[in-house]
């Protein structure tokens, strides 16, 4: 699929980088090129950043693309890709912007060309405002699986903010056979498992985040288990994930460390993303609702899911994958509220 370039305006919905992102994995996808304008115009920091524009770079490559605008700041870029092409590739931010982005801007592409890929990436694994590496390995990935796309995930180091250098490699094995997915009910919650984690930093912080957590999610009167980690970083951080197992489902939430921030205070902000998940009814959490907007839509038949929060980020992905495919996405219910999405996907092979 083929046609006239799309025209984006940057800053309509959530108005960040996600809008980008999706619009460079889908101009790989269905060979159409694009112009975006006005590129995370309600950002701080509006134009591309670092990762931005790795982002960017890694869809020029996969496809050997034509790009326009491609510079830290820019707020307009433009690309018209050739075929994707299966390979090895590298990339290196720089920063300690997102990996997971990064990741998530090429996956689909390569996960539709014509052979096996990997792909090594450099930069931050567990820093704010991204899914950490943890939350793509235990829920990204495993979701991915259900629906035909296979990849193998692996972190050599962790990256953490401000430092970055971390590292993390993904095997990407050719879909066949795009399945849609229903799960509209989680089922009864069966267990909670607590992972604290530091790095280059002293063991007990560790525990503290551990303890808060158990303390927080007692009331919840389901199995915890606890699990202690020392990673490996170039850099000094801590992080407290949960991942909470339903009879049909999972939804995982973490908290982050920061300079002068108490570990109690990053389990604190853990658990209270998933007490909130408990008192709704929704089947998949938040982030994981916006991330699978796009393989739905590349799948044959339609999804049905619920969700429990209903962001902008979401109605703005829903937006992109409206210029770019003829599957049909619809979103039940308020902004900030729990939700039901239905995907009609028409199916997908790259050219």
């Amino acid at each position: 699929m083929t046609g006239d370039s799309i025209h984006i305006d940057g800053s309509f919905g959530e108005g960040g980088g996600q809008i980008l992102r999706t619009s460079l994995a889908l101009s790989c996808i269905t060979g159409r090129p694009f112009e975006i304008t006005n590129i995370r115009a309600n950002r701080s920091k509006p134009g591309l950043r670092p990762q931005h524009l790795q982002c960017v770079h890694a869809a020029a490559q996969i496809t050997h693309a034509d790009v326009m605008g491609a510079k830290v700041g820019s707020s307009r870029v433009s690309l018209a890709p050739g075929p994707i092409r299966a390979g090895d590739y590298r990339f290196d931010i720089g920063t300690a912007g997102s990996t997971s982005l990064v990741l998530h801007t090429i996956i689909f592409p390569l996960a539709l060309a014509d052979g096996p890929s990997s792909v090594t990436i450099t930069g931050g694994t567990h820093v704010p405002f991204a899914p950490c590496f943890h939350y793509l390995e235990q829920q990204w990935a495993p979701a991915l699986g259900t629906l035909g796309f296979h990849l193998s995930l692996c972190m050599k180091s962790a990256g953490y903010y401000p430092a970055g250098g971390g590292r993390i490699s993904a095997g990407i094995t050719p879909a066949e056979g795009l399945s849609p997915l229903t799960l509209t009910d989680r089922g009864g919650l069966v267990k909670v498992r607590i992972l604290s984690v530091v790095s280059n930093l002293p063991g007990p912080i560790a525990q503290r985040q551990a303890v808060q957590a158990e303390k927080k999610l007692v009331k919840q009167k389901r199995p915890v288990e606890v699990e202690i980690a020392d990673l490996p970083s170039p850099g000094k951080g801590t992080m407290l994930f949960l991942q909470a197992r339903f009879e049909r489902s999972e939804a995982c939430f973490f908290g982050l460390g920061a300079i002068g921030k108490r570990a109690e205070r990053v389990a604190d902000e853990a658990c209270a993303q998933l007490l909130s998940f408990l008192r709704t009814e929704g089947a998949v959490d938040r982030f994981l609702a916006d991330q699978l907007l796009v393989p739905l839509s590349l799948a044959s038949g339609e999804s049905r899911f619920t969700t429990e929060r209903i962001t902008q980020h979401l109605l703005t992905n829903a937006e992109v994958i409206r210029m770019f495919l003829p599957s049909e996405v619809h979103i039940e219910g308020e902004l900030n509220q729990p939700g039901t999405v239905t995907v009609r996907g028409r199916g997908w092979r790259a050219e």
